[in-house]
């Protein structure tokens, strides 16, 4: 597993237990041709959970570029889960993906590399992007607090 934001958030199965109780706000798979309905229906589901302006654009963003990666090197398909636990919303994408051993590139390519922005765009974008290996395929994580 890398982390490469707040390593308090989460821990490896899911949200962490002792950070007070976990909603689930949204719970839904994916294909290609699902992509921009699943996108504008996490962002009505970010908003009804109170994260608004660049924040909740930023979420979205980067959960598009999960789901997309998940597309694109994961089978094709996956599984979008929001939850929110305290004033924190918590967005994991699972797909089926064997990526080959070794750390996932996270860094941001040559500008005169197509593509591979998409693990960049979501760390930054959220500060906070979580890489889990399974036996089964890859879950990637980003969260972001409520403004309370």
């Amino acid at each position: 597993m890398s982390n490469l934001g707040r390593p308090d958030a989460r821990g490896p199965g899911g949200p962490s237990p002792g950070g007070g109780e976990v909603t689930s706000l949204l719970s839904q798979s994916f294909t290609a041709q699902t992509v921009t309905a699943l996108r504008h229906l996490l962002a009505a589901r970010i908003a009804a959970a109170g994260l608004t302006g660049d924040v909740a654009e930023d979420l979205v963003l980067a959960v598009h570029e999960l789901v997309t990666n998940a597309v694109l090197h994961g089978g094709g398909h996956g599984r979008l889960d929001l939850f929110r636990q305290a004033d924190l919303l918590i967005c994991e994408v699972t797909d089926s993906g064997h990526q080959p051993g070794g750390d996932l590139a996270v860094n941001l390519p040559a500008t005169n590399t197509p593509g591979g922005r998409g693990l960049w765009l979501a760390h930054h974008l959220t500060g906070a992007l979580t890489l889990a290996r399974r036996p089964d395929g890859m879950t990637a994580t980003v969260t972001a607090r409520l403004i309370t």
